[in-house]
């Protein structure tokens, strides 16, 4: 098994019933200002026949940053959630337990519940039209064809929250779009993501500590993997 399948398949013995009608968690240890919380998603589909696949990206991104940072992923309302402190900041992750299309109930449910300003939301996705590994951070802006981003939008009744594009390039045939999304990554590219996933954990802090401005300046690069 490779590196990056082993990430996705990675379970906390914590989080293995079904999260969906699961009892919230405790987020909070201590108060925190609602402006000093940050919430944090990956999107991605829940099931053993997701893992490890494209379109699950930004499922791997935000375990690799939770790891990193010594975080255990728990059953939560619709999602699998953790929550580390950064600084003076709060930090609350979520996997959505809704499936792609209907990732908005997630986020919606737990920013209201959190209180979280809409600036200091960052959603991860995958982007077929980013080479493989290439981030892309954006302040705002349309969903595009992701129907997980679109249904966050349609929720939340607004595009003007940051998220990031993880590329995991076009290399399909006409019409196999769909099987390519859903399959899973070669070995070749679990090895060209493992760099990509360590970049998007540092995107992640600079946008916590320095805002998504200067997370837009510092990773856009021209070719940045």
């Amino acid at each position: 098994m490779s590196w990056l399948s082993d990430l996705f398949r990675r379970k906390n013995r914590e989080t293995e019933k079904e999260a969906g009608n699961g009892s919230n968690s405790e987020t909070e240890s201590e108060p925190t200002a609602p402006e000093m919380r940050y919430l944090i998603v990956g999107l991605g589909n829940v099931g053993g026949e997701y893992a490890g696949t494209r379109h699950n990206i930004g499922f791997a991104a935000v375990e690799y940053f939770v790891q990193r940072h010594e975080g255990v992923f728990q059953s939560d309302r619709y999602a699998y959630s953790a929550t580390f402190r950064h600084k003076n900041k709060q930090l609350t992750v979520l996997k959505p337990t809704t499936y792609m299309n209907l990732s908005g109930k997630a986020v919606r449910y737990h920013m209201e519940k959190l209180h979280i300003p809409m600036e200091n939301l960052m959603v991860i996705s995958d982007d077929k039209d980013l080479p493989l590994g290439q981030l892309r951070v954006k302040a705002q802006g349309s969903g595009g064809t992701h129907n997980g981003l679109n249904n966050i939008i349609e929720l939340l009744h607004s595009s003007q929250f940051p998220r990031m594009r993880i590329g995991i390039g076009n290399d399909f045939p006409k019409g196999r779009q769909i099987d390519f999304v859903l399959g899973r990554f070669t070995e070749e590219e679990c090895v060209a993501l493992r760099p990509t996933l360590e970049r998007c954990s540092e995107a992640l802090l600079c946008f916590v500590d320095q805002g998504v401005q200067k997370c837009m300046n510092q990773f856009n690069t021209k070719g940045s993997r």
